[in-house]
Order: C-alpha cells, then sequence, then structure tokens
C-alpha cells in the first residue's frame, strides 16, 4: 500500500449537500472546504464529487473566483450519503510496478448511519471513467482512516476497529492479517490496542491518534492532563508505540501532538472529536486541523518538524468536528497514475 507520502495526482472530496446532516451549518462546512481546496490546489489536483450539475456550476464558478487554476479542478457528478471520502474512497497499492485501486466495502462505521450511496461511490466514479487504474473490489469492510501505511509493507491500526464485531464478525485477528497480507502487501501489522476520543463515531481509526510521518516516524496524540477522561488510554497509547519496533529493530522517531482545549457540541454539549492527528499529507506540503486554540501553534511546530520539506498550512476545521470527523477524514489522495488524464474543454462538456 503507498504510503500518503507518495506523489499524488490528486485529492478527492465529496460536497455535502442540503439534505445531509451538514445542512444546519451548510455554510459554514462549505466555507472550510473552499478553504481546504484553495489550499491543495496550490499544489496539485481536486477531485470533487458533487450531487447535480446545479452545484458542479456553482462550484466552478465560485473556484473561479477564487483563483483555483480551472486545470487544477475536477467535479464528477456522483450520489453519495456524507462527505467522509477516507473512509468509502479507493485505497490504492502498487501491483507490479503499477498503481491499482482497492474498493471496500463501506457501512457507515458499522451500520451507525446510512452508507448504501458512499459505497457505491468508488465503482460510480470507476465507471464515469475517473480513474486510469484498474479497480479491485473487495467484499469485506475496511476504511482508509483505519489504516496507516508507510510504503515499505507495515500497516499501523487499532484493534478497537479492525477487530470490532460490528465491522467483520467472522473474522478473527489472523483472518484480518492474512487479507492485509494478501491485498495490501503488509508484511506485519502493529496494532494499537489503546486510545480513543469522546465522540468518535470511528471506533479509533488510526488517522486519529498516530500517523506515520516517515518510515521512521510516527506523530501521535499525548495527553498530559491527568483530570481528563482520555489521560488513561492516551498514556496507554503512548507506551504501546514507545515499545514498537521497526523492522531493523529500532524504535520508532516518536513526535507528540498536543491535546487542545475540550471542544463541545453548542446544541447539545457532547465532547468534539479535536485532534492534530488529522492531518493531511500533499506534494509539498502538510495541511493541519486547527481549533482556534492555544495548542494549534505547538501542533503546527510538531508537524514542521516531521515535515521539514513541506509546507504546513493550518485549515480551521472547529466546522468539521461538529460532524465528528477532521481534515483527513475528509479526504482522499490518489496517487499518481491514478487519476484519467483531462483537459478544461473536455470538461466543461461532461
Amino acid at each position: 500500500m503507498f504510503p500518503e507520502w507518495h506523489p499524488q495526482d490528486a485529492v478527492q472530496l465529496t460536497w455535502p449537500t442540503a439534505e445531509s446532516d451538514w445542512s444546519e451549518i451548510l455554510e459554514r462546512i462549505e466555507a472550510t472546504l473552499e478553504a481546504l481546496v484553495v489550499a491543495i490546489a496550490r499544489y496539485q489536483a481536486v477531485v470533487i464529487g458533487v450531487a447535480d450539475m446545479p452545484t458542479r456550476e456553482r462550484l466552478v464558478a465560485s473556484f473561479a473566483r477564487l483563483g483555483v487554476p480551472a486545470e487544477r479542478l475536477r467535479l464528477a457528478i456522483v450520489a453519495s450519503d456524507d462527505t467522509w471520502t477516507r473512509d468509502f474512497g479507493p485505497l490504492a497499492v502498487e501491483r507490479d510496478g503499477s498503481p491499482c485501486l482497492l474498493d471496500y466495502r463501506f457501512t457507515g462505521w458499522g451500520g451507525k448511519f446510512a452508507a448504501t450511496r458512499d459505497n457505491a461511490v468508488t465503482a460510480n466514479l470507476a465507471q464515469a471513467g475517473l480513474y486510469q487504474v484498474p479497480i479491485e473490489s473487495h467484499d469485506w469492510v475496511l476504511e482508509g482512516g483505519a489504516i496507516e501505511s508507510d510504503g515499505q509493507g507495515t500497516l499501523l491500526t487499532t484493534e478497537a476497529c479492525l477487530l470490532n464485531p460490528n465491522r467483520n464478525p467472522t473474522l478473527a485477528r489472523a483472518d484480518v492479517e492474512t487479507r492485509l497480507a494478501d491485498e495490501l502487501g503488509a508484511q506485519r501489522v502493529l496494532w494499537l490496542a489503546h486510545g480513543h476520543l469522546e465522540g468518535d463515531d470511528t471506533d479509533s481509526h488510526v488517522d486519529t491518534l498516530a500517523r506515520f510521518c516517515d518510515p521512521q516516524t510516527i506523530a501521535y496524540v499525548r495527553c498530559d492532563d491527568e483530570r481528563d477522561a482520555h489521560y488513561p488510554a492516551l498514556k496507554a497509547m503512548e507506551s504501546e508505540l514507545r515499545a514498537l519496533r521497526q523492522v531493523n529493530g529500532q524504535p520508532y522517531r516518536l513526535i507528540a501532538l498536543p491535546w487542545p482545549r475540550p471542544c463541545f457540541d453548542p446544541e447539545d454539549g457532547h465532547r468534539l472529536p479535536a485532534t492534530y492527528a488529522n492531518f493531511l499529507i500533499i506534494n509539498g506540503a502538510v495541511l493541519v486541523p486547527t481549533y482556534a486554540d492555544a495548542a494549534d501553534a505547538a501542533a503546527l511546530a510538531a508537524l514542521d518538524e516531521a515535515f521539514p520539506d513541506r509546507d504546513i498550512i493550518p485549515i480551521d476545521c472547529r466546522a468539521v468536528i461538529r460532524q465528528h470527523g477532521s481534515l483527513h477524514c475528509l479526504t482522499m489522495q490518489l496517487p499518481r497514475g491514478t487519476l484519467t488524464p483531462f483537459c478544461v474543454d473536455e470538461e466543461k462538456t461532461q
């Protein structure tokens, strides 16, 4: 499986609709997504799944006003339930020197939410000709946010998600590892038994907790507030990470990400899953979720240390966590060679 820092053709997103759970804060989340698209388009193309032609036409005009080059923007009409492209978008692997995209079953994180249309997005976009590489369909549940790849055969994941009976109840740990090896080329799987975020619907996706920055480095969330309900589990996760070893037997270089002050839903007061681990690596940059918090600066500094050769770009994600995800959850990178080439004049006719 390609690591996220592999050169990319584009980042894929899904635009929210007024009928989605975003309806009450639609203007705010659209403004956040606009900022995200503008930032990504400085470095590479952006693919956006939209519900209909009027939305497509509106966004084409809007992004033109915002200065996004037409050749960096591709909008495809496709039905969806929600915006969390990370978990229903395609996973990319290298086969015989060429990329291949894998399409896994998506069930709304174990049946928590409607997901029939999301589950069909990759197949529908492939049928529409968006991707120029083979698509393999696999009939078991695997979400992109649940696994991290170092690009060298090691996957990092959590027991709470991949071994959760609400995902693949008939698969034991050994079965999951066999499938990850056969389909994603995993030579070994590193399992985290601890770590969670309140308000998280994903059952502890690893991309909210710990992330590969390169094959030797893992950035992770650390809670130093002993009064916080997260403290015991995240302290235990930190110990697990310290005990992990690279293939050569050396410990990983660990970069701790700060703990923002608690964020709460303004409607009912439940805690929201604010995390700096949900960053996105693109060509030449790392986009980092921020929360108008005093810890934002420390998070940006920590990731600047992890990625010294990339620009570090903050994206205000206070609106995103209202629906229990963050920046990385909204996106899926398409490695170089996976996106069908297009020209602006042809795209206008689609």
